[in-house]
């Protein structure tokens, strides 16, 4: 049995790898969708990401498709206190921003898609500057206050801002941001490591990185000269073009092969066994791309491929 690991300071436990379901409703449809929720919870995953603008950008999609699809999941499986479900708020094109105000209707619609009185962990997706911490920390504190929502975290947010709020709650005895997304992987360290990474660690807060894959770049599937045919290639492909994305690869490969593990997962358990780390978010189309992620949780990697990992994505 895998051991689940503590979200900061709040009382979710939950597993070493999240489900991201940005997919659901978008390049994974319903029944898809349904199938790699069973299958990451049949693997003993608990915890799954989405948000309420999930997902907006497709054409004819409003935002809202992910939550509506593990809605319809949770209903039909009667599993909602066995899963932690994380969503955020302030991208939904109907619910921009952070007031007071867009957040707590912007959290009634994210509960009436999910089909569930509670959201356990609840993000504000972006920052926006033009509303005061103390207005944003307020808003959320009521929503735990009650009952809407268990904890509340942080996505795409400097460090000032961050400490401010924490700041803020400490001062104010507020409910506290518990866990932070950050952009954050083997090619992509200075989006969350320095300041950042420093005012979450001394506050006490937990990392879910979000791109812990790097669109698909670290699942070892690009290489120079092959096409891959996904809807995130373009941005996966450009680490081909640099030496540090090359010195990565080589040396997931080497490590991959002497544990006979996959690429995707030796990249995972590098991230989650990073300071504040508490879980990846990695997310799969169809069930066959799913093993490959939930292993990170059974895959101890040594110091010494700890550190020729951490050396070659200097």
């Amino acid at each position: 049995m895998t051991s689940l690991r503590k979200l900061g300071s709040s009382d979710l436990e939950v597993f070493p790898l999240s489900l991201g379901g940005n997919v659901f409703g978008w390049t994974a449809d319903e029944a898809q969708s349904l199938a790699v929720l069973d299958a990451y919870t049949a693997a003993g995953g608990n915890f799954v990401d989405t948000a309420d603008a999930y997902s907006a950008w497709v054409p004819g999609n409003k935002g809202g498709e992910s939550e509506t699809v593990i809605g319809k999941w949770l209903a039909a499986r009667g599993n909602r206190s066995d899963v932690v479900i994380a969503t955020k708020v302030g991208a939904h094109p109907d619910f921009k921003g952070l007031s007071a105000h867009t957040i707590k209707s912007a959290a009634d619609e994210s509960l009436r898609r999910l089909g569930t009185d509670y959201i356990d962990l609840y993000y504000t997706h972006f920052d926006d500057p033009s509303v005061p911490v103390e207005e944003i920390i307020t808003a959320l504190d009521e929503l735990v206050t009650s009952g809407k929502v268990r904890a509340i975290a942080a996505s795409n947010l400097t460090p000032e801002r961050l400490q401010e709020s924490l700041d803020f709650s400490d001062r104010e005895g507020l409910a506290r941001y518990a866990a932070l997304q950050p952009h954050y992987n083997l090619v992509s360290r200075d989006t969350y490591e320095g300041r950042l990474q420093e005012v979450a660690s001394r506050g006490g807060l937990a990392a879910v990185p979000y791109y812990a894959l790097a669109s698909g770049f670290l699942t070892g599937k690009y290489r120079p000269g092959t096409e891959v045919d996904s809807a995130r290639a373009e941005g996966a492909a450009k680490h081909l073009q640099t030496e540090r994305g090359l010195r990565v690869l080589k040396a997931l490969d080497e490590v991959a092969q002497a544990h006979g593990a996959e690429v995707a997962t030796v990249a995972l358990a590098w991230l989650a066994s990073r300071p504040t780390v508490a879980a990846p978010i990695a997310s799969a189309r169809t069930v066959e791309q799913l093993p490959a992620l939930v292993a990170v949780a059974e895959l101890e990697l040594t110091d010494a491929e700890l550190s020729k990992l951490t050396e070659a994505s200097a």
